[in-house]
């Protein structure tokens, strides 16, 4: 598993085919879960954990991970289930998301698989708004659940969502004069911490869960009438069930009545695209997770 990034390069054909890599892990039982491969920096045996004083309840301790102090998270006490016991039989998943390396403590590490978004689904409408998916799958006849790591990293170390007063004051003058703006995402923190901060400029949102529902609404939209009399830009996550945003981009680009439309895309990916991946599929900007500044100065440079 220590090669597990190796034919990176290779996967980058992934970006606009509206396909993923998986790679699939345990925690405490039977259940299986999936972390995109893209977001993987390295899987290792456990290394030794020190303490940290005054720590968060679910993080184990940190440890020197090839020069860099990470803390390392169980995941499994981290959804509120019971922690793992046997760390010295256990791996840690190093991932960087939302500009931050950290490592998840899993029980045991599988294979890596090549999947459809469309074969990605949202959570059941019962799962209730306190579970930690953001989809599901079927591996082997078997669930895989696509956990929510945004949420989870949240409750551990909550990202500020205020926008600056000088970026707020820049979008006053002209943002009566625009449109809402459409927002993609299937995290319920990433949706929550990106609405408040358009909403900070002054401007209405229109939020959908995933690609698909994006695509629909706009052609709903534009259905109607010319899209820039509806709609001022799209805002999509990259990773979500049924369609990406890798793909909901192309497929904006292809069609003659959105074409025009400014996208960015807003991912936890970072560290790992660059702006060559972001114009193969025609997006206008690429801004990694969280930073509302950064977001909110993006959103009044593209009005």
């Amino acid at each position: 598993m220590a090669g597990v990034l190796d034919s990176v390069n290779q996967r980058t054909q992934l970006v606009g085919q509206n396909r993923l890599e998986l790679l699939l892990f345990r925690l405490n039982g039977r259940q299986r879960f999936g972390i995109n491969v893209f977001k993987v920096k390295e899987v290792l045996q456990c290394p030794r954990l020190s303490g940290l004083p005054q720590r968060h309840p679910v993080i184990r301790g940190v440890s020197n991970v090839r020069g860099q102090t990470i803390s390392i998270i169980d995941l499994s006490k981290a959804m509120g289930g019971r922690p793992i016991e046997q760390t010295e039989d256990s791996f840690v998943i190093i991932s960087e998301y939302n500009r931050s390396v950290q490592g998840f403590l899993v029980s045991s590490v599988e294979r890596i698989i090549n999947v459809n978004w469309e074969s990605i689904l949202p959570p059941p409408k019962g799962a209730g708004r306190f579970n930690y998916m953001t989809a599901v799958t079927e591996i082997d006849g078997e669930l895989v659940e696509i956990l929510d790591v945004e949420k989870i990293l949240d409750e551990i170390s909550p990202a500020s969502t205020d926008v600056d007063a000088a970026i707020i004051e820049r979008s006053k003058e002209n943002a009566v004069e625009h449109k809402p703006v459409l927002i993609a995402d299937d995290s319920s923190v990433a949706r929550r911490q990106v609405v408040k901060a358009v909403e900070s400029l002054g401007l209405k949102c229109i939020v959908t869960e995933n690609g698909r529902q994006a695509l629909n609404k706009l052609k709903e939209l534009a259905a109607n009438g010319p899209i820039h009399e509806q709609l001022s830009l799209v805002i999509s996550d990259v990773e979500m069930p049924e369609m990406d945003g890798y793909t909901l981009t192309a497929e904006i680009r292809s069609n003659t009545a959105l074409k025009d439309l400014h996208v960015i895309l807003h991912t936890s990916l970072s560290g790992v695209f660059n702006k060559a991946l972001v114009e193969k599929v025609g997006a206008d900007n690429f801004i990694a997770k969280f930073q509302p500044d950064e977001l909110a100065s993006a959103v009044n440079d593209a009005l």
